[in-house]
């Protein structure tokens, strides 16, 4: 598929429902995620539209996914479509499907995704970003469950259960004209609003157990966990990125380090600021934090590059080690 349009129903990838829906098993005395997790297993079996709503990268796609397997529909497609990837003609072909000849380069038939998701899930996200031009003509999809593809005449039957995304605020966007109104309500049936995961202390360190040894796998490496104060240092960060930046940093150390734990010099330097109590007695592989640490170093090395050591504060310049750098 285009860029922006991702076909989940055969794809494999780094998929933790306990991201977005905590375990059972978690203590959720002051879990901000329990009512989220309470009303998406409610909404789940019933065939309704949904918008979930939160910061970017808080998971929003991982729980249209669960959403969807949970669902009696969970044999058919899942469709995953970034409407912010396209520009307006691009986005409605994408949607809707175009017969040959319908505009230049137009060679073939092609179906749109309202038709891949047949009898599935079609999730929007970004639906923020739709035009109030291609929001008339969603609108009219929803009302008819109906298609037409672009240059045709007649009309397609779809049988689509609709999930959609935002990070943007759509109550201001209604008062300043930006969103349609009856859009909205048509989409907002039911709201989930998943918070970001600053506010969600009481899991953070059950994600990270999780994700830990799962990227680990993923990249061949043999990581078991992370040190006491690698530990302490990203339960004290509050993740502007949410999971998203949660998955690339543990990601990242998992490349940097080179014992079973993950240090906090194996840590990205935004990381790597602790509080006198986050350090172990003895230190954590010794020593103060280094934004040359020994693993950025050899990591450094194998791309060509010298990097000298130096303290929080500094900053040395890169030299070449004299083997080959390619741009």
């Amino acid at each position: 598929m285009a860029d922006g349009v991702e076909d989940r129903g055969t794809a494999t990838q780094l998929s933790l429902p306990d991201a977005v829906i905590p375990s059972e098993d978690m203590h959720v005395g002051r879990d901000p995620m329990r009512r989220v997790r309470d009303l998406a297993a409610r909404v789940a079996p019933v065939n309704t539209t949904v918008l979930i709503t939160g910061e970017s990268g808080v998971g929003k796609e991982r729980l249209a996914r669960w959403l969807h397997t949970a669902s009696p529909r969970h044999d058919g497609p899942f469709v995953a479509v970034n409407c912010g990837a396209f520009t307006d003609t691009l986005l409605e072909s994408e949607l809707f499907g175009h017969v040959r000849g319908a505009f230049t380069g137009a060679t073939a038939d092609r179906a749109g995704v309202f038709e891949s998701a047949h009898q599935g899930t079609l999730f929007l996200d970004e639906i923020g970003e739709v035009s109030p031009a291609m929001q008339v003509r969603l609108l009219r999809v929803l009302q008819e469950r109906e298609v037409r593809r672009v240059g045709e005449t007649r009309t397609r039957r779809v049988d689509v259960r609709l999930v959609t995304a935002t990070n943007r605020d759509l109550p201001a966007e209604l008062r300043r004209g930006t969103f349609r109104l009856d859009l909205y309500y048509r989409l907002r049936v039911v709201e989930l609003h998943v918070p970001p995961l600053r506010d969600r202390r009481t899991e953070l360190a059950h994600l990270i157990e999780t994700l830990v040894p799962t990227i680990a796998a993923r990249l061949g490496r043999s990581v078991t966990g992370c040190s006491e104060a690698a530990r302490a240092a990203l339960l004290a960060y509050r993740w502007p990125g949410n999971i998203r930046e949660l998955e690339h940093a543990l990601e990242y150390a998992c490349v940097m380090t080179a014992g079973p734990l993950l240090a906090v010099d194996d840590l990205p330097d935004d990381l790597q600021v602790r509080s006198p109590r986050a350090v172990p007695a003895g230190g954590d592989r010794g020593g103060a934090i280094q934004r040359g640490s020994p693993a950025r170093r050899r990591g450094a090395r194998r791309v060509g590059l010298d990097v000298a050591p130096t303290t929080i504060g500094t900053d040395a310049p890169a030299r070449p080690t004299g083997g080959p750098v390619h741009e």
